[in-house]
């Protein structure tokens, strides 16, 4: 998969998605605050959540989020709180991703929103509650853009079901994103190693992982996923975590991010190549604390070495001691001290 200067295949790359959502709660200058900080953390995209309540959930549709956390029982009241952003709202912010940038994009929740985003965004997310959602599938694969697609709450039969029709109708880039469909995330619910299974069972796609649980200093939970192989990372954007309701409480904010991209950086430098092999800074242990092949005791031209003759001592400036059994049995042609260098002139 390829998002401007990201590409999959690069060993070492990363792309992070600061999911800003509907953090913004419908205004436009705290949409641009968080703009700004995403991209000052780091940040490759930010991505919004554009949809009308009416075209998403009927308004009997209950909660499945933590309700002491987002106390609203309704999916509607809810969502429709922060459903005032219209094309115009998105355009001009998508503008400003680009002045100051960054890469913009949103999820769309409906065919209508599908139609006008895939003009200004690099690549089209399907949320999780949407991977049976044929319709939408079908309408974002036929756009030939990149597709991430969520996986909270699925099986790998929905997943596969759901890359098929994105094939199938003219997607060519996917990105499945591990996901727990749960706001927020235990970390016992976590389920990393979910991870590896997507990579052996999906190997024409990227993996990638979007994460629900609440952020922690350690950072555990995100540089464990891009150890295991997730090659885009989203994770919920806030200006500030002690807001109550919404996609707040299991947000990063920009210190958040920006230590998370460091410790990113940094994990990459650790993780280095991938086929093993000694490096160029070994050198210098290569030759001093490795041994070479010396005589224990004093030995007359005649003799016929015997283990015992010989000792390993470093450096490997002569002859390793891996060769020795090349030289067990062979008969000196000259007297030899102990502690000298074992060479090759010493034998016919």
């Amino acid at each position: 998969m390829k998002i401007g200067k990201f590409n999959s295949q690069d060993k070492n790359s990363l792309y992070v998605i600061a999911e800003i959502g509907v953090n913004h709660e419908g205004d436009v200058n705290l949409a641009k605050k968080l703009i700004e900080d995403a991209a000052e953390s780091g940040a490759n995209a930010v991505k919004f959540q554009t949809y009308k309540a009416e075209l998403l959930t009927a308004k009997d549709s209950p909660s499945y989020w933590d309700t002491s956390k987002e106390s609203t029982l309704s999916q509607y009241e809810l969502f429709k709180k922060f459903d005032g952003f219209n094309e115009t709202d998105y355009v001009y912010l998508k503008d400003y991703c680009t002045e100051i940038g960054i890469d913009f994009s949103s999820t769309p929740f409906d065919l209508e929103s599908v139609d006008w985003l895939s003009k200004i965004v690099p690549f089209l997310k399907i949320a999780s509650a949407d991977i049976t959602n044929f319709p939408l599938i079908r309408k974002v694969a036929s756009k030939n853009l990149p597709v991430i697609l969520s996986t909270g709450a699925a099986n790998k039969g929905e997943i596969q079901s759901a890359v098929d029709q994105l094939i199938q109708y003219g997607a060519s880039e996917i990105c499945i994103m591990h996901c727990i469909l749960n706001y927020p995330t235990p970390l016992r619910n976590a389920n990393l190693n979910m991870i590896k299974d997507l990579i052996i069972n999906f190997p024409n796609c990227t993996i990638g992982y979007s994460d629900h649980t609440e952020p922690s200093e350690d950072l555990l939970v995100l540089t464990t996923a891009i150890t295991l192989g997730a090659k885009i990372i989203e994770k919920h954007f806030t200006h500030n975590k002690n807001l109550t309701g919404n996609d707040h409480y299991h947000a990063m904010d920009m210190k958040d991010m920006k230590k998370f991209i460091e410790r990113a950086n940094t994990l990459f430098e650790v993780l280095g190549k991938e086929s093993k092999n000694y490096i160029e800074s070994e050198e210098i242990s290569r030759l001093n604390a490795r041994r070479s092949l010396h005589y224990r005791i004093n030995l007359d031209a005649g003799h016929h070495l015997q283990d015992e003759d010989l000792i390993a001592l470093r450096p490997a400036v002569g002859i390793s001691p891996s060769k020795i059994d090349n030289f067990i049995g062979k008969k000196l042609k000259t007297d030899v001290k102990a502690m000298e260098r074992l060479a090759l002139d010493h034998f016919d």
